[in-house]
């Protein structure tokens, strides 16, 4: 007797258990098939308008999901249809450094992609200038972008190696040292990293970071024949300058 109620009891337990899962199931299901109401963002407040106070759901409180859009496709390799034709564009001067200084880091990344997406405009314009044999039109363009990457670049390393000052104090990005080759040539060395130590690494023991005493004297000799060209140099310019002056005596010299 005691069994069968035992076994009774339990299966009521385990009854009321499905029972109760299933009404959960039911609940849920009722709720996940409920229309969604459409957003608040999409009125005509603007996509980027603040949701209402009222009524305020979690479908409601979204926002839309902004994207560059794309408007020309393959066309913005190319120029404005308005300088389609014409011998000269007019373009701005190049950024300095100073006005790139001023910049955030933000604002720099964002000008190195506009200003590579001009260079590659210009490169297919020149291209298609030399498929078609014409002059392209406002070359100096081209030229002034390079200018303003290379200062960008150059602004970007600056700020680079003042944060590796500050937490390194090294002043190159790769460290290292200046050595000798065996003709006593003076080199900076970067130094590289190996497994195993440098006294068991046969292949740096090859290297040999010292000359011969014999090898002074080819020393002295090079810095004497340097020295000799750069004499010959500053002759010849000197002796082009007198035949300017004689030829044009009212030339302004160079300072």
């Amino acid at each position: 007797m005691l069994g069968k109620r035992h076994r009774s009891k339990m299966a009521a337990i385990s009854g009321g258990r499905v029972l109760s899962l299933c009404r959960q199931f039911q609940s849920g299901f009722r709720i996940s098939t409920l229309p969604l109401q459409r957003p608040h963002v999409f009125t005509k407040l603007g996509p980027l308008s603040p949701c209402p106070q009222t009524h305020v759901r979690l479908v409601a409180q979204c926002r839309s999901l902004y994207t560059s859009s794309c408007r020309k496709g393959l066309e913005e390799f190319f120029d404005i249809p308005e300088n389609w034709g014409e011998s000269t564009v007019k373009s701005g001067a190049p950024w300095t450094a100073k006005q790139l200084r001023t910049k955030s880091n933000e604002d720099l990344h964002k000008l190195w992609y506009v200003l590579l997406k001009e260079k590659n405009m210009l490169l297919s314009i020149e291209q298609e200038a030399k498929r078609q044999r014409v002059p392209m039109p406002s070359p100096e363009r081209l030229r002034k972008v390079d200018r303003s990457m290379i200062r960008l670049e150059t602004v970007v390393r600056e700020r680079e190696d003042a944060i590796r000052l500050l937490q390194t104090g090294q002043e190159r990005s790769r460290p290292g040292a200046w050595r000798k080759d065996l003709f006593g040539r003076t080199y900076w060395y970067k130094f590289k990293e190996y497994p195993i130590p440098w006294y068991l690494n046969t292949r740096y023991k090859r290297k040999r970071f010292f000359s011969a005493p014999f090898v002074n004297d080819f020393i002295r000799l090079r810095i004497e024949q340097h020295m000799r060209r750069r004499r010959r140099k500053r002759l010849a310019e000197a002796k082009r300058h007198s035949k300017l002056m004689e030829k044009f005596p009212n030339m302004v010299s160079k300072a």
